[in-house]
């Protein structure tokens, strides 16, 4: 372990102070990693992985190097190159080395993180797992790179989307620690928009919230918002107001906010004949006009979304 056990409490408590909600998971998390394992986060995106990480490495004091799992991060991208301009005049050395970002977190001893693991390509994930059973990796013409003891290699992958994914084999499954994770709860998620909004509009978080939560279960929809869009969402629609667009119609205001924040975070199923404005405006509508109290249901006519 990193810390002993008279001061895993407050660390913890520490590192939870920068994550909303998530206690639970941070403690597992903090204690996969505190015992030195490597941890896969599986789950939607805008669900605290990379933060509760990112927490983690401030209160250690470690670097957070951040990779993007794609076609394009291929083995030499992720241990390092030569400066080619540099073998050119002084031939291969250790000296003209650049790290890449495996190598730059082995030797910071840092966490490094893999978003959307399951679209990089099979030969760099060997690489990886090399790395992670040996703890230090062997570089052409540099040597034997080990890595510090704080080095951990984490993961996070989306099993909702298989847009240019490719399946995980058992081989890369059997190195990680595993832990899936799933939407934070509405209150968690209205914290979340309040802290990164810094709104006092208590009304206008819970209809940011509200809206966006109901796009994941949508019949129409393969995939919902993230709280992301919520947080947008909100911001957006102070900005309006401050404007003072839409002639204090709010809630004419909330659903303009919403086509924005949301329509590119939603998937339309392949099979619904609708669009991804349809949608949000028929989940504006319902929960604007169809909820008991609620304000009187305008014309059909200045809903409608058509340019």
């Amino acid at each position: 372990m990193l810390a002993d056990v008279t001061t895993a409490p407050t660390r913890r408590d520490d590192i939870a102070r920068g994550v909303v909600g998530r206690r639970r998971e941070l403690d597992l998390v903090l204690a996969a990693v505190s015992a030195g394992r490597d941890i896969m986060l599986e789950g939607p995106p805008g669900t605290s992985k990379s933060t509760m990480l990112r927490a983690i490495t401030a209160n250690w004091g470690v670097p957070f190097v951040l990779v993007e799992g794609n076609a394009e991060l291929t083995p030499a991208r992720l241990v390092g190159h030569h400066n080619p301009a540099r073998v050119l005049r002084e031939d291969y050395s250790p000296d003209n080395f650049v790290p890449g970002p495996l190598v730059e977190a082995m030797q910071a001893g840092g966490f490094l993180y893999i978003e959307e693991l399951n679209r990089a390509p099979e030969d760099t994930l060997n690489v990886l797992l090399a790395a992670m059973a040996e703890r230090e990796v062997s570089v052409p013409r540099v040597g034997l790179i080990t890595a510090l003891p704080t080095f951990r290699v984490l993961a996070s992958m989306n099993p909702f989307d298989d847009v240019g994914t490719a399946r995980i084999s058992d081989s890369v499954y059997d190195r990680w620690c595993r832990l899936a994770i799933g939407y934070q709860d509405a209150a968690e998620e209205s914290d979340i928009v309040r802290a990164r909004t810094g709104t006092a509009d208590e009304q206008l978080v819970a209809d940011a919230v509200a809206l966006t939560r109901a796009t994941r279960s949508h019949r129409d929809l393969r995939r919902g918002s993230s709280v992301r869009g919520a947080i947008d969402l909100a911001a957006i629609a102070v900005e309006l107001e401050a404007m003072g667009s839409h002639d204090g119609d709010r809630p004419r205001r909330v659903l303009d906010a919403a086509l924005l924040a949301l329509s590119a975070r939603i998937g339309v199923d392949e099979a619904a004949d609708t669009t991804p404005e349809a949608v949000i405006t028929e989940i504006w509508e319902n929960h604007f006009f169809s909820r008991p109290g609620g304000p009187r249901r305008v014309p059909t006519s200045s809903t409608s979304t058509t340019p």
